[in-house]
């Protein structure tokens, strides 16, 4: 299990992205361990400098080309959950898009570098659209052309959720029936850990994910948007 440095915190941001130190990584497996509040004060300088500097560094050097990110907090929130274990096992951020329809994502874990972009999860009014756009030969076989482009650069699509069978009444043999069951979708590329991941290096594989899978979320922007905050549905503001 890793043990905690004496060093005193000094903010990665300050002297630029160099990549994540392989403490980083020590410092999740020794979580995924012991996911205590012991645990997380004996090594919170350990995350504050080798995870969280990191990760703000590295937002702050993508920002002039992809906008501001934001950290999410490390706390879970296990009011409703069985899980009360306190602390997430994963660093991450978002950068949200122009039009606030999806996001690009990055995140560190024991396992290492997790990287994509779109909506995960989408409201009632976003899914009605994106489902209508799905079925039409235009869009829906621009965002198949899109989906086979980004299965051959190692992408894979994830949501918050996905039907078990096409939506009621959709010919269940319709040429786009696999995208027609998400609830969501985002492009992710899990590249675990590698040993340009210690190095600046790594900017430019995140940054060249983001580039990568640009073109979802342009067709995410066009042709679905952001969500329409209705009562009831909530939930896709924060998508």
């Amino acid at each position: 299990m890793p043990t905690a440095r004496t060093q005193p915190f000094s903010p990665a941001s300050s002297a630029g992205f160099g990549g994540f130190p392989e403490e980083a990584l020590d410092f999740y497996e020794g979580l995924e361990a012991d996911n205590s509040k012991t645990y997380w004060m004996d090594h919170r300088e350990v995350y504050e400098r080798a995870v969280r500097g990191p990760l703000q560094a590295l937002l702050d050097e993508l920002e002039p080309e992809f906008g501001a990110g934001k950290m999410f907090r490390p706390y879970r929130d296990v009011r409703f959950s069985a899980d009360k274990t306190p602390y997430k096992t994963a660093a991450a951020a978002v950068v949200p898009s122009e039009d606030g329809t999806g996001s690009f994502y990055v995140q560190i874990s024991a396992r290492g570098l997790f990287v994509g972009a779109g909506c995960y999860h989408m409201s009632r009014d976003q899914l009605a659209r994106y489902r209508a756009a799905v079925l039409q030969d235009g869009p829906g076989g621009e965002l198949t052309g899109i989906g086979e482009r980004l299965a051959g650069a190692g992408f894979e699509m994830h949501a918050s959720d996905r039907l078990q069978r096409v939506p009621r009444g959709v010919d269940p043999a319709h040429p786009r029936a696999d995208l027609l069951r998400y609830k969501g979708l985002a492009a992710m590329r899990d590249f675990g850990v590698e040993r340009w991941l210690e190095t600046p290096r790594c900017r430019e594989a995140v940054a060249d994910a983001w580039r990568a899978v640009a073109p979802l979320v342009g067709w995410l922007g066009r042709h679905v948007g952001p969500a329409e905050e209705t009562e009831g549905d909530r939930r896709g503001r924060r998508s």
